[in-house]
């Protein structure tokens, strides 16, 4: 197994960085208007890795604020902490064009959803380590589009159809709980990786401490925490002590 990685998150909007409360741009919380600063605060705690993602290219909407905000984000990290990096991502050329900025890891969600042979191709052209899969689920159905259209495509199903095309990495988020604090949706997560063998992180709702403990626990590759931290529940530093 590999070792359990904590994922601060940092979510783009107009070159700020916000929340959303279930991916609902209306129920948006905004905690500063300097990404570099956040990543230097993620960065000074000891993050490994940090989950960046583009709301704006999610959305379909202008990404120029965002690239400048992604730029300062890894002038800071320069590789260390690795950035793993999604939204809007639905073709060759943004993939190769985010990897040659400095990106480790891409996140496709949308666009392999939609075409399972875009997925196979990334994968073939980047190399399965540098392309993780978003399953970003409601009731066990996958949605698209920055979380605002159904897909029709089945949580579990495609999640196996990734394992049969070469993936590596999933990321599981449970939109109902994502930016609730109600809970990390950690079992269906441990499923996908059991029924997979794929290394899995588990996505939205963490509240508390317990909710890394559980997540280690069940026998995940990660955790991606974004409110939590930010409304100061606990620290960084607490959640990787444990």
């Amino acid at each position: 197994m590999n070792e359990f990685t904590i994922y601060p998150a940092i979510d783009l909007r107009a070159g700020e960085v916000v929340r959303l409360k279930q991916g609902r741009a209306e129920e948006q919380s905004t905690y500063s208007n300097q990404p570099g600063n956040i990543a230097q605060l993620w960065q000074d705690a000891g993050a490994q890795w940090l989950h960046v993602i583009n709301l704006d290219g999610a959305f379909g909407e202008n990404t120029t604020k965002n690239q400048a905000a992604l730029r300062s984000i890894l002038e800071v990290c320069a590789g260390y902490p690795k950035v793993q990096f999604g939204g809007g991502m639905r073709d060759m050329d943004s993939i190769e064009q985010a990897l040659a900025l400095g990106i480790a890891r891409v996140i496709l969600g949308t666009a392999a959803i939609q075409s399972p042979g875009f997925a196979r191709s990334a994968i073939e052209e980047f190399g399965a380590g540098r392309i993780a899969f978003a399953l970003d689920a409601a009731n066990g159905e996958l949605m698209t589009r920055g979380w605002q259209e159904k897909s029709g495509v089945n949580l579990l199903a495609f999640a196996q159809s990734l394992a049969d095309s070469g993936a590596a990495t999933l990321i599981y988020t449970d939109i109902q709980k994502d930016g609730m604090e109600t809970g990390v949706d950690w079992e269906i997560a441990a499923q996908l990786a059991l029924k997979t063998g794929l290394e899995t992180i588990a996505s939205g709702g963490v509240a508390a401490l317990e909710d890394v403990e559980n997540t280690k626990a069940a026998g995940l590759d990660g955790v991606i925490i974004g409110r939590a931290l930010y409304e100061k529940n606990f620290t960084l530093e607490e959640a990787l002590r444990c």
